[in-house]
């Protein structure tokens, strides 16, 4: 076992985080009149609609989605867009002529000879042979069949699909020939080589037993009014792990594998390495209920150490509703900690990784404890949104209880709030920059999913964001590119594919300056750029790439070139002996 040793030291950045009640106003990047983020899907042709099928009944499905993916479907180079869609509820979908379906939108990013990057979607979900018309939930992107082609699984409500990527512009529907089908309610879900065979297998998260069959009336607690209901109303269902065979089939391991025992009502998981031997692990955020914390014994089986890593519920031993999770070195310790959403008047959850998958709740301490309490949170992308080297957090809120307020005042979908923007000012100290961040921060939504990626590739990460019955938005980021910055993309050559679970540190003199890691897994129901993204702040300051492949294999490269994103293959870089 190859175990990630990471030495602290300075950082892209740094500097010493002000204590609360000396914070000095705006010592970052100034934007003046510059909004932080811009959403420009309307310009640029990103014209989804979602709708959720909501009739007045109050069904507890229509509240829960749904999620999107940024991915590069065409190889193009650039970040295509793929938004999951609801149908009616209760109607007769024996003909699907009439239903809206998931739709893919692909970019044609325009760079004109000035510099100035033009995001263009075209809806290409019809000849692209896509036809998703299930109640949509989620959607997880990997390369299963190793073609060096990204493929689709799409989570439902109901039957799941799993789309295969053909290499030509269409999809193909091989759920049932792959053996990927779940019908139960399906949220997140993601890719992962859990085994290190070579072959991406494929975790997916269940939520409850609900039907519109067993649907019964639910009551808000306050007013004894009709509301929608929450998780504990229907029985919670099994989550499912499959194994990737390697011939385009997969196989249910979720007994053998060990995590048939213990499940919850689950909503999020991230797939990374969280106790540092190299092995894939998994996390599942589970609604009302303990999370599980699932460590990789070497490919073998998953044990849940949750209770025993701090993890299963928050630092005062309460069960939170945990929507979304992502995982991110925050502090600059060398260990991947856990943010993830909770419900109003819960905070959201801080836990930082003290070494060898052993957490403490941070949430207080780090400032993002008390302004999350009067927002439920769903999706979240950890983005270093102004290049400063150091991970802040973007949260997409919306309630799942009707907002009194709202509903008096005659909304039909009274579960509207705004989202935020928390700027990491160092060490996981944290505040709230919402007001600042741009006009589309004022408004009231109910959000949901969110894929963080560079859309435009210039350098900064922008924001995918799909609304509850209502329109998609896309958050370009205008502030990131003003400072230098480093992308990388981590492939291995045969079968050419990206290497999710590879971390990636920069040094300098031995010490670490940041570090990354490669996937797509995390937010709620989404899948974001696989690509890494550093911030520079500045100047470069490392003298190092580090990769610690899958495995334990390390390789390191020399300081490449700012302001451009890279390919680095494994196999290509100065093998390390030991770390």
């Amino acid at each position: 076992m190859v175990a990630m040793m990471i030495l602290t030291g300075c950082r892209i950045g740094d500097h010493d985080p002000p204590s609360p009640g000396n914070a000095p106003a705006n010592d970052h990047l100034s934007t003046g009149d510059q909004p932080i983020f811009s959403d420009v899907a309307a310009a640029s042709g990103l014209d989804f609609k979602h709708a959720n099928g909501m009739s007045g009944a109050l069904y507890f499905v229509e509240i829960m989605g749904a999620g999107a993916a940024l991915f590069d479907f065409d190889n193009d180079g650039d970040l295509d867009a793929y938004l999951v869609q609801g149908h009616p509820l209760g109607a007769d979908l024996a003909s699907i002529a009439n239903l809206p379906g998931d739709r893919l939108y692909r970019n044609d990013l325009v760079v004109g000879i000035d510099g100035r990057r033009t995001m263009q979607f075209t809806d290409v979900t019809t000849p692209s042979g896509l036809r998703a018309f299930g109640y949509g939930m989620g959607v997880a992107t990997g390369d299963f069949n190793n073609d060096g082609w990204t493929d689709l699984y799409v989570t439902n409500w109901g039957d799941n699909q799993l789309w295969h990527n053909n290499g030509d512009g269409t999809f193909t529907d091989v759920t049932q020939a792959s053996g990927t089908n779940d019908p139960r309610w399906s949220t997140s879900a993601a890719f992962l080589d859990f085994d290190l065979d070579g072959w991406q297998d494929l975790v997916v998260v269940n939520y409850v037993a609900y039907t519109l069959k067993k649907d019964h009336p639910c009551y808000a607690e306050t007013s004894g009014q009709q509301d929608y209901c929450g998780p504990h109303s229907y029985p919670h269902e099994p989550d499912l792990l499959l194994r990737n065979r390697g011939d385009g089939t997969f196989e249910d391991v979720t007994h053998r594998g060990g995590v048939a025992g213990q499940y919850g009502a689950g909503l999020g998981v991230t797939v990374a390495d969280l106790n540092d031997d190299t092995w894939p692990d998994i996390y599942i955020a589970n609604d009302q209920g303990e999370n599980l914390l699932w460590l990789n014994q070497e490919g073998r089986r998953f044990e849940n150490h949750a209770v025993q890593a701090g993890v299963a519920l928050n630092g005062a031993g309460i069960a939170e509703a945990s929507m979304g999770v992502v995982a991110e070195d925050f502090d600059g310790e060398g260990h991947l900690d856990l943010f993830m959403t909770h419900l109003t008047g819960e905070s959201n959850t801080l836990y930082l990784n003290q070494g060898n998958a052993l957490f403490a709740d941070h949430s207080r301490a780090s400032g993002l404890g008390m302004p999350s309490l009067p927002v439920t949170a769903f999706g979240v992308a950890a983005l270093d949104y102004d290049n400063d080297g150091w991970p802040d957090l973007f949260s997409a809120n919306g309630a799942v209880k009707q907002i009194p307020e709202q509903r008096a005042a005659g909304d039909p979908f009274p579960l509207r709030q705004p989202n935020q923007l928390y700027r990491n000012r160092g060490q996981a100290r944290f505040e709230d920059i919402s007001e600042e961040a741009g006009a589309i921060f004022d408004v009231r939504e109910v959000s949901r999913g969110v894929a963080a990626g560079d859309v435009d590739n210039d350098g900064d990460t922008d924001l995918l964001l799909s609304n509850n019955g209502g329109p998609a938005r896309l958050l370009r980021n205008d502030l990131g590119q003003e400072q230098l910055w480093l992308g990388l993309r981590l492939i291995q050559d045969v079968p050419r594919r990206d290497v999710y679970g590879a971390r990636v540190v920069l040094l300098k003199q031995g010490n670490v300056i940041a570090q990354r890691r490669v996937g797509t897994d995390g937010s709620y129901c989404s899948a974001r750029d696989p690509r890494v993204l550093f911030g520079l702040g500045t100047q470069p300051l490392y003298d190092t790439i580090r990769v610690i492949w899958p495995g334990g294999a390390v390789e390191e490269w020399s300081p490449l070139e700012p302001r451009r994103y890279h390919t680095l293959v494994k196999g290509e870089g100065q093998p390390v002996a030991s770390l």
